[in-house]
């Protein structure tokens, strides 16, 4: 499935009053087209831990890289780092802490966002 679906799914559970579901699909499907970008960069998504391990870099810390390589613009990363505090907010149960516009605005923005910025 391509993020885009991703985005029709949110839509459709945000359409049918699943808010916290939209929130966290929207989010998920931002930061695997963040983990997309920077592949292309040349950015490691990876950091390697002291006994040797790979872990996933977090999806903040993806943003910051790909705005200090001049992938997008700093306006790109704020917004980003708002849309996965939304993301992070419904992943952690504080559903009292964001309103379903505000997710509503999320998906909009998200599927703007991965449409200028082509992975």
């Amino acid at each position: 499935a391509t993020f885009a679906d991703f985005l029709e799914m949110a839509q459709h559970l945000h359409d049918t009053g699943y808010k916290d579901a939209a929130a966290v699909i929207a989010g998920s499907a931002l930061e695997a087209h963040l983990r997309g970008l920077c592949t292309n960069a040349g950015i490691a998504t990876e950091s390697q831990k002291l006994a040797g391990t790979l872990t996933p870099k977090k999806a903040d810390l993806l943003n910051s890289e790909l705005c200090a390589a001049n992938v997008y613009s700093k306006l790109d990363q704020k917004n980003i780092t708002a849309w996965l505090d939304l993301r992070n907010k419904a992943a952690h149960g504080k559903y009292a802490e964001y309103q379903a516009e505000q997710v509503a605005l999320q998906i909009a923005a998200v599927r703007d966002f991965i449409q200028r910025n082509p992975a």
